[in-house]
């Protein structure tokens, strides 16, 4: 599905915004402090009903207004679609996607996938093990959306598990009461260990091709590393019996997926640990780009990219070969940048050029 357009009300510093998008690569220039980002927010917002940059979702809001109102105009195989997200602080979100309303957007049918870069994202590669095992779960929703239950599944599972155990070390329940429990969080488990598995299965090959475009020097590799070797329910209902006595000494459940990690490598050496800020930000590119493949290939269209202020880090080469992945790949992508010399072939007839400032879009700028 492809996004035409894009309307915003209020949103960030614009008091209106108004944007076409193209359908390949779209261009967004103009001085620091312009609005370039803001831009992509709004996107992202309009696709998700999210924030991409802040978890306080009063800061998208104009200072001095009371609501802003994001309107995505898209197009799928099925024909046009229209998404809206209205959002004033203190109030539940106003979804809805063409006219009928929703609780929660990312579940609707007919909704642009979309993937963003930002600056602060490499905490996907350089933080903590959290912040990669949500990724992975977004990118098993993304691919495969009958499964985007299995990690819910779970962790009520495990949030029922953990009650279970504050009972028992207050002597309100018997220990052998665990065992019940045990059984049936080991099957969400298993189910979730294996959509981890396959996800990750789907970009490793990926991730390593594209990783030697943009970066030849060493390979890059990725890796899931599930906390348990279990292969059946009674398998890790087995190991979680065996923790019982740890478990209700520390008062809460430390075993299962999640526990788990996903590993990024270059030349076989964690970039967590050992990557430059460099290599990381090449990793998050590689990465990126090689789960777009992977749902294009599972949904039939890559998702819509965002990619902010990507270039300025970049040396020619490495621009030069980010473009050619972005239009090899198909799909739409955006990219923000203060220089449009800094995006090769910015003069290509087929890439939408639009310049900003101060809140403002100007207008789109016209191939030299």
């Amino acid at each position: 599905m492809q996004v035409l357009a894009l309307r915003a009300r209020d949103f960030r510093g614009y008091p209106q915004l108004e944007v076409e998008l193209g359908p390949g690569l779209t261009v967004i220039s103009g001085p620091n402090g312009a609005g370039k980002t803001n831009l992509l927010e709004a996107l992202y917002f309009g696709c998700t009903a999210r924030s991409c940059r802040t978890a306080n979702e009063r800061e998208v809001v104009r200072f001095g207004a009371a609501a802003t109102r994001v309107v995505l105009a898209a197009q799928g195989a099925d024909g046009p679609h229209q998404l809206s997200v209205g959002f004033a602080p203190g109030e539940p979100k106003r979804i809805a996607v063409d006219g009928a309303p929703l609780d929660r957007l990312l579940e609707a049918a007919n909704r642009p996938l979309v993937s963003v870069f930002l600056p602060d994202r490499l905490e996907l590669i350089k933080g903590a093990p959290g912040v990669r095992r949500a990724h992975l779960d977004h990118l098993v929703g993304a691919l495969w959306p009958g499964r985007v239950g299995t990690r819910r599944a779970y962790a009520q599972a495990l949030a029922q598990r953990n009650a279970l155990i504050g009972r028992i070390r207050a002597g309100l329940s018997a220990r052998h009461s665990l065992l019940a429990w045990d059984i049936q969080l080991a099957d969400h488990a298993i189910a979730l260990m294996g959509d981890r598995a396959s996800a990750t299965a789907a970009v490793a090959e990926r991730y390593a091709r594209i990783g030697t475009e943009l970066d030849s020097d060493e390979e890059l590799s990725i890796a899931y590393r599930p906390r348990s070797r279990a292969r059946t329910r009674e398998e890790l209902a087995a190991e979680l019996s065996e923790r019982i006595d740890g478990d209700l000494e520390r008062g809460f459940t430390a075993h299962g997926p999640h526990r788990d990690e996903l590993l990024t490598l270059r030349g076989g050496r964690d970039l967590r640990a050992f990557g430059s800020q460099g290599q990381q930000r090449i990793a998050l590119l590689a990465l990126l780009l090689a789960e777009r493949e992977a749902i294009a290939t599972h949904r039939g269209a890559a998702p819509l990219l965002l990619l902010d202020d990507v270039m300025s880090e970049l040396d020619g080469p490495r621009r030069h070969a980010l473009v050619r992945l972005l239009r090899a790949s198909g799909g739409q992508a955006v990219i923000t940048t203060t220089d449009l010399d800094h995006v090769p072939e910015g003069e290509d007839p087929e890439v939408r050029r639009l310049e900003v400032s101060a809140g403002r879009v100007l207008g789109e700028v016209l191939a030299a």
